[in-house]
């Protein structure tokens, strides 16, 4: 078979491989090409009135922007976006999850903290709450390492400065604060650090003050924090943090790993650089996952909500409750909202890669991303960067930049991340550990050195989808157990952390 179709009611197939005009499209479609159709792109399996709606998944894609003749190249020259009257049936398709019994649940080593939550790893990180810090912190890390101060702590993973733009020329309220302040708190708690040092100007909007308040963080033996203006300087607060850091190192140096229930496990759900073959393979693949990872009482993220939109039906049919469908459709029409205000449009996404590898709309982009959060009940939905306080299948409201949505996920607990990628995205996220998963054969031959699974066998033939999900949640616990992503072999991780800051820039 030379296409896919996904769906006995759909009016598109997906090519698998670029298909020349005149031949059929295959032995089961009595159909010849019309116009000639790359790789993973659609095609017209019959013909398509002008502003009749297109069906892939068995769901609207977009509408005919003209007529479409059968065995033509269907794509964003003849399909574009349009409104859709979805049927929320909020809770219509809930019902209850076969868990695994406890005692028969997998385990990883895992560093369990006196927070109660589990790590992956064992970082050591400079946080800063403003843009003003980000040399200090830099120098502090870079300081530790050329003198070799690590080599003597082998268990400690690393140590990470995490940096970021903005603390300053901003609100001291509102959403754009809120989210900042959610994120410094959810990584000076996160379990993938053994320590934090925090580091501030003293000036900024984003006071340290706050943030420990907020946080009910306190100076002890896995925490510090430093403030430039009250230290004396640059100089001065690099030598102490780096005091401050070889005073931490052998404290979270001892920290061992022990048997830990995968119930322990956060995951974060991303997509990145997507292709067709997402929403085919590596999408429902890391659903597939999902299902097995919730049944085993651990929990999964999905975020992106732009990437949600024209998908959300989907998920409110799936809520745990009523008042979990109303958060997500509040969080959608917050969008709708938004993008209005700043003279966009949620169909500015797929991005020119996207379009690239086949994708024509952010409905056809959302259905298919929409697949990472498997088939379990939606039981919560979180702004952006709010600790996860439940198990199972959750939302955290999020934009669809990869960076940006990552930071959220791991400021709101997630200890291991999964991404998936049709056209190649690079990509890694300290503190916590990131798989990449090839959507097709080709990308992973390509790029091998940064991926870390091939889903790509489930087109060819040689994995189902339901063998991908073991494979992925196999890795996942050995992941999460210490074995290293291509990503953290690379070095990715450093440069990625991006809070979403909405409101204006003062």
């Amino acid at each position: 078979m030379s296409i896919f179709i996904l769906h006995k009611n759909d009016d598109v197939a997906v090519a698998k491989k670029a298909l020349a005009t005149g031949e059929q499209l295959s032995p089961d479609v009595d159909v010849s090409v019309a116009t000639d159709v790359p790789a993973m792109h659609k095609v017209a399996l019959h013909p398509i009135a002008r502003g009749d709606g297109i069906r892939k998944f068995n769901q609207i894609i977009g509408f005919a922007s003209q007529d479409i003749a059968a065995g033509e190249h269907v794509h964003a020259h003849n399909c574009g976006f349009g409104d859709i009257h979805a049927d929320y049936a909020a809770c219509s398709e809930a019902s209850e999850t076969e868990m695994v019994p406890e005692k028969e649940r997998p385990v990883f080593q895992g560093y369990r903290r006196a927070s109660g939550k589990t790590g992956t790893r064992n970082y050591l990180g400079v946080l800063t709450s403003v843009n003003c810090s980000a040399t200090v912190a830099r120098h502090i890390a870079a300081t530790v390492e050329k003198t070799g101060m690590l080599d003597d702590y082998p268990n400690v993973d690393g140590i990470v400065a995490i940096v970021h733009g903005r603390g300053c020329g901003m609100s001291g309220g509102g959403d754009g604060y809120d989210n900042l302040q959610r994120v410094l708190t959810g990584y000076a708690a996160h379990p993938n650090f053994g320590a934090v040092l925090l580091v501030g100007l003293g000036c900024e909007v984003m006071q340290i003050g706050d943030v420990l308040r907020a946080g009910k963080l306190a100076d002890s033996e896995r925490f510090q924090h430093l403030i430039i203006q009250e230290s004396g300087g640059t100089k001065k607060t690099i030598e102490a943090g780096v005091e401050a850091v070889r005073r931490m190192l052998p404290i979270i140096n001892a920290d061992k790993r022990e048997l830990t229930p995968i119930s322990e496990l956060t995951l974060a759900l991303q997509c990145g650089a997507s292709d067709a073959y997402s929403g085919i393979t590596a999408n429902p693949a890391l659903g597939s996952a999902v299902d097995l990872l919730v049944r085993n009482g651990g929990t999964a993220i999905l975020s992106e909500t732009t990437e949600i939109y024209g998908a959300e039906h989907l998920l409110t049919r799936r809520a745990a409750s009523p008042e979990v469908a109303d958060a997500l459709l509040e969080r959608i029409d917050w969008w709708k909202d938004y993008t209005a205000r700043t003279g966009d449009v949620i169909d500015n996404n797929p991005s020119p890669g996207n379009k690239a590898g086949g994708l024509t709309t952010i409905l056809e982009k959302s259905l298919g991303a929409q697949a990472k959060g498997g088939t379990t009940n939606l039981m919560g939905v979180y702004k952006y960067a709010e600790p996860i306080d439940q198990h199972g299948f959750v939302i955290m409201d999020s934009p669809g930049y990869d960076p940006a949505s990552v930071t959220g996920q791991v400021a709101s607990g997630a200890n291991v991340i999964c991404f998936t990628t049709g056209r190649g995205s690079a990509f890694g996220f300290k503190p916590t550990p990131s798989l990449k998963l090839a959507t097709n054969t080709g990308l992973f031959e390509r790029q091998n050195d940064d991926m870390d699974i091939n889903c790509g066998a489930i087109a060819d033939g040689a994995q189902t989808l339901e063998q991908s999900g073991e494979e992925i949640l196999d890795r996942v616990i050995a992941t999460a157990s210490g074995e290293k992503t291509k990503s953290e072999e690379l070095g990715y991780g450093d440069n990625e952390f991006t809070p979403w800051i909405i409101g204006a820039m003062l």
